[in-house]
């Protein structure tokens, strides 16, 4: 009995010591500000670049620029939402980039 517990042991020692150097490799490749959940760059509707707007999901020069003509006819941003005000995003669109976006 005491032969199989010690096998038992000594297997999972080694095994133990077999993943360790994977776990000190993803550790060094993951910043500790990315362990939890990774940064998300942050986007002000109010004073992006039209560089700065194709960060966004689903967002080109077309569509970034209509953000800025938008901008410019209609004022700031009050909230986030009113980007689906401008054409080529829609609800769809919004969901994949609101986590982005501020006022």
């Amino acid at each position: 009995m005491k032969k199989v517990i010690a096998k038992g042991v000594a297997l999972s020692l080694v095994l133990g010591l077999a993943v360790l150097p994977v776990l000190a490799q993803q550790a060094q490749q993951t910043p500790a500000s990315q362990a939890g959940k990774p940064a998300v760059e942050k986007v002000n509707l109010n004073t992006a670049t039209l560089e700065e707007l194709q960060k966004l999901p689903q967002v080109g020069p077309k569509v970034a620029q209509r953000i800025i003509d938008y901008r410019k006819q209609n004022g700031n941003f009050k909230k986030i939402e009113e980007i689906m005000k401008v054409r080529g995003i829609g609800e769809k669109t919004f969901a994949r980039m609101k986590d982005m976006l501020v006022v």
